[in-house]
């Protein structure tokens, strides 16, 4: 019984071991068959053999009459056209056409069709830049290459290693040809351990050399924003936003490919960053005004993020992630991409990167300035609403930040010279409504500037069409009212600024011939916080152009008067408007003319006592236009022209028989139409000589 015992064990133990044989010997005939498929497959597929073809050419293998190399071409050619090439083709195809193996006429045509289905190789990026250094490449093949470079940035997989080499980059900055290109490379690379002082130096001295280069100012203005003690130089206030795009050897292909990936590839190329070459087409499309989708600069699959930890920003879906990964996100190539996430922009927002906000406001600069100021030509219904979604958008991500960007800023300021009043109304007013109360421009004394030129163009334009005259009227009085409270709270915070002023008086330009030149039956006056302050500025222009707008306000409302006996038309011009002008008219000949300043009676009374501790001799003449600040220093002139041997300065001499005449014709020969004018239409001035008769109708002012 043992031994049958046995022997069943022994049966069973060789019965097993034969299964486990026959199952080992299956598992390894199906290997070999996966494998031998998998060479067969790899045997039959044209493309790889194409690549096995290109990788193991040697130097020197001539072109010309080379089928085999035709033919391998061809089919890389059509497969990169068509449905893009995979990151190994990359490597194999620009390490290929780079080294030069088989002449350059190559390399041009490989860099045309080296488009990238998903991305790019940092590594094999590297390799070419190291073959720009060591290869004699021509300078136009340099050029196409760092052309296809930029136009495939957002698309490389990490940029790591491309900073490391930012030295090597740096050193063909000198390169007349190349330095637009290297400059916009180096931009795109440039961290704040990039700055270093040498390289300051370089472009200051390339500036010299080259002149006032944009794509020079741009790189220094990045390089001021992390150090801006190194560089000292005066960059222009107002520069066209951004680099000239490079893209349009591969635009069409890269955008065939994405459509067909499924948009893998997030990377839009029309919104490579800077200012597009002007087409030739007459009808010019939104090329610029799509937002990219959210994509990280480092993938998530590549070398250089499994050696760190990075969190791309696709993957951010909720606050608690954002919380976690603060310190392992970095912003995309592709600034415009932030506007379509708030998470994005939580995280801009916190991290507070000067370069960050520079970097975007070029973006939205470039696309506001391309596609509304610079196109012209029909654009389609989907144009507009391509516009309207972007610029909804930037309304939202405004609205979130509470704050407006500087780029809006300096669009708007623009766009309102040319804007019809109607082309995307409300985003265009929201966007106004954004403007910061200190604006980004130190040029620029207030906001309140931006907002009363926005009035003066679009005053006729900006009320609807089906409105009816009486409620149009009622608008535009509205409308006009509000900018004199505006104008005057500005004047108040910006002391009067001249050129503040003169945004003012540009406004009143246009109101006071409303009725005359516009053929709106209203008039509506300045405030008071207007008036005085144009009325006693340092500067003669100012005075000038009141006199001129006094002189128009009384031409429009005696044609209005008369017009209305006429017709016993109903006007929109109260009795209030004309006791308010004829306040202004009665102030400012009895200040100018008159000299009757700071008596009893007058609009600006102050009290004698105050008067008598000023110390100021005839306090009541201080604004005539002989003692008027704004025309002393043409007094004193006059006064030397007339009695030049005087070593002691009489103004009141001037007022004396012919020499006012005299004084009135050199001071409207400086220029002064305006305040000659007013001072024809308002003041009726007698020919007899010597007389001394007080009132408006004086030919010569009196002295008290």
């Amino acid at each position: 019984m043992a031994k049958a015992a046995n022997l069943s064990r022994s049966d069973l133990d060789s019965s097993s071991g034969s299964d486990l044989s026959v199952s080992s010997r299956t598992s390894n005939r199906s290997l070999r068959v996966v494998e031998k498929e998998r060479r067969r497959n790899e045997a039959g597929d044209p493309f790889l053999l194409a690549l096995k073809y290109f990788s193991e050419v040697e130097a020197g293998t001539p072109r010309i009459g080379n089928d085999v190399l035709e033919r391998n071409l061809v089919q890389v050619e059509r497969v990169g056209l068509s449905r893009g090439l995979p990151p190994e083709a990359i490597s194999v195809m620009l390490d290929y056409a780079m080294s030069l193996r088989t002449g350059g006429m190559i390399c041009v045509r490989v860099l045309k069709f080296l488009i990238p289905a998903t991305v790019v190789p940092q590594e094999a990026v590297v390799q070419a830049v190291a073959w720009l250094c060591v290869s004699k490449i021509a300078i136009s093949t340099q050029v196409l290459f760092l052309r296809w470079l930029l136009t495939v940035f957002d698309m490389i997989d990490s940029k790591d290693n491309l900073r490391a080499i930012y030295g090597f980059i740096f050193h063909f900055v000198t390169e007349e040809n190349l330095s637009p290109y290297i400059c916009h490379l180096l931009y795109l690379l440039t961290r704040r351990e990039s700055v270093r002082p040498f390289r300051v130096r370089k472009l200051l001295d390339l500036q010299t050399k080259m002149g006032r280069q944009p794509f020079l100012f741009h790189l220094l203005s990045l390089y001021k924003v992390f150090c801006p003690e190194l560089v000292t130089l005066a960059l222009p206030s107002q520069m066209r936003s951004g680099f000239k795009n490079h893209n349009s050897t591969w635009k069409a292909a890269l955008s065939a490919v994405q459509k067909r990936n499924n948009g893998q590839v997030s990377s839009d190329i029309s919104l490579t960053l800077g200012v597009k070459h002007k087409t030739n087409s007459r009808k010019r499309k939104y090329h610029h005004l799509e937002v990219p989708s959210l994509s990280s600069s480092v993938q998530r699959n590549s070398p250089s993020s499994s050696s760190r930890k990075v969190f791309p920003l696709e993957q951010l879906h909720t606050f608690p992630q954002l919380l976690d990964n603060l310190h392992c996100i970095e912003l995309p190539s592709q600034m415009g991409s932030l506007l379509g996430s708030s998470l994005a922009l939580c995280y801009l927002d916190y991290v507070q990167d000067d370069s960050a906000f520079l970097r975007l406001n070029f973006w939205l600069g470039h696309a506001l300035h391309e596609e509304f100021l610079f196109c012209s030509g029909d654009r389609g219904s989907g144009s507009s609403s391509e516009a309207l979604h972007l610029l909804n958008r930037l309304l939202s991500t405004q609205h979130f930040l509470q704050e407006g960007f500087s780029s809006t800023e300096g669009f708007l300021y623009k766009f309102l010279n040319v804007w019809d009043g109607s082309l995307l109304r409300p985003q265009i007013l929201g966007l106004l409504s954004d403007i910061p109360v200190v604006p980004s421009s130190c040029d620029v004394p207030c906001c309140c500037c931006l907002c009363l030129m926005f009035s003066y163009v679009t005053i006729l334009q900006l009320l609807p069409r089906n409105m009816s005259l009486s409620g149009f009227m009622d608008s535009v009085v509205e409308l006009v009212r509000f900018v004199g409270r505006l104008a005057t709270v500005g004047l108040q915070l910006e002391g009067c600024h001249s050129l503040l002023l003169s945004f003012i008086l540009d406004f009143y330009e246009t109101v006071c011939d409303m009725f005359l030149k516009y053929g709106l039956p209203m008039v509506v006056m300045p405030p008071v916080g207007v008036f005085y302050p144009a009325l006693f500025a340092t500067d003669p222009v100012s005075v000038d152009r009141l006199g001129y707008i006094m002189y128009r306000y009384k031409k429009n409302l005696t044609s209005a008067k008369c017009q209305q006996k006429e017709t016993k038309q109903v006007f929109h011009i109260s009795r209030q408007t004309y006791r308010e002008f004829n306040h202004y008219l009665s102030f400012m000949v009895s200040c100018l003319w008159n000299s009757k300043m700071f008596l009893p009676g007058m609009a600006i009374e102050v009290d004698q006592e105050l008067l008598s501790l000023s110390k100021v001799a005839k306090p009541w003449t201080s604004f005539d236009l002989i003692h008027h600040p704004a025309f002393l220093g043409y007094a004193l002139d006059f006064h030397h022209k007339c009695w030049p041997e005087r070593k002691e300065i009489d103004l009141n001499s001037i007022k004396a028989g012919k020499q006012w005449d005299w004084y009135l014709e050199f001071l409207f020969s400086q220029g002064f139409q305006g305040l000659q004018q007013f001072v024809q239409s308002s003041i009726t001035r007698r020919s007899v000589a010597g007389t001394n008769d007080q009132g408006q109708g004086d030919r010569q002012p009196t002295n008290s």
